[in-house]
């Protein structure tokens, strides 16, 4: 179970901490970090845990990533839903937290998106459905290439998690202004869950769009990363 367990706990930290970060911390009066700070929470978040939890779980922390990483051959196919599992129930615990956090403040309303993702009118930019689709899918693809690209054994060693943590920086530098940035479905669910309403009724996308994406990332990278040999 300890691999359940680092799961969850790992997906906890990356909710609490890149929505954290957007619901407490974005537009705090004057001293706010801005799409730039809510950006490097994010990546902070698996930087840190792929250190803390790599080593035991492999720091998943999204069911694209384990979906993706099944399809690429690094993750076994029994597997699949216990990790689901634990990633989903940890995304809803650290959402359930913030919300008690937030909650404490006079005037706080969960009504106002609490983080999460969107398109049409509940898009940050007012970005389309096609264009959030497209977004989503494309951006989890690249995060998947670059995930098994610097956990190939024939990259540097010790700095995945690097690599990793500045590729989900930079994803959501790109995405926050159209859907908010998902690449996750976890991290969707666990704060859609608490705005009920639209949130939930378009969290259809944020599974769809990165599971798909996941599984071009590892069709590409099983193509370009494919070992050759030298006569």
């Amino acid at each position: 179970m300890n691999k359940y367990g680092a799961e969850f706990f790992g997906t906890f930290w990356l909710v609490l901490g890149g929505c954290g970060s957007a619901v407490l911390a974005a537009a705090f009066p004057e001293l706010g970090i801005g799409l730039l700070g809510v950006s490097l929470a994010f990546g902070l978040t698996v930087l840190t845990m792929a250190y803390a939890i790599g080593h035991i779980s492999g720091c998943h922390l999204n069911p694209a990533v384990s979906i993706g990483l099944w399809a690429g051959g690094r993750f076994e196919a029994k597997e699949l839903l216990p990790y689901i599992v634990a990633q989903v129930l940890g995304g809803l615990a650290a959402g359930a937290v913030l919300y008690l956090i937030a909650s404490g403040k006079a005037g706080f309303e969960v009504s106002a998106g609490f983080a999460s993702n969107g398109f049409g009118e509940h898009s940050p930019g007012g970005y389309s459905m096609q264009a959030a689709l497209i977004c989503e899918v494309v951006m989890t693809m690249m995060f998947l290439v670059v995930i098994l690209g610097a956990t190939d054994k024939r990259a540097p060693q010790g700095m995945a998690p690097v690599a990793i943590g500045l590729c989900l920086t930079l994803i959501h530098l790109i995405s926050i202004p159209v859907t908010n940035t998902s690449v996750n479905p976890a991290r969707s669910t666990g704060v859609a869950m608490f705005v009920g309403d639209w949130a939930v009724a378009q969290l259809w996308l944020f599974w769809v769009a990165p599971i798909v994406g996941a599984v071009l990332g590892a069709v590409v990278y099983r193509v370009i990363g494919k070992e050759t040999t030298t006569s």
